[in-house]
């Protein structure tokens, strides 16, 4: 996941991310392709999590 791979499993992990933060919203959550920063910087914002630990946890997922 070093450039995230969100493609084909962001639909997957969007619903786990909403569960572990559930004021999270669809636009919070909202990725297009080639903007992976973005979607990123949205939910360290959110979370409060660094880039690192953001990308770890989602890993994990």
């Amino acid at each position: 996941m070093d450039k995230l791979e969100l493609k084909g499993g962001w639909n997957e992990l969007k619903g786990k991310i909403k569960q572990a933060y559930g004021d999270l919203t669809d636009d919070d959550l909202k990725h297009e392709e080639g903007k992976d920063d973005e979607t990123l910087g949205r939910l360290q914002q959110k979370t409060g999590k660094t880039r690192e630990g953001l990308i770890d946890w989602l890993k994990s997922l």
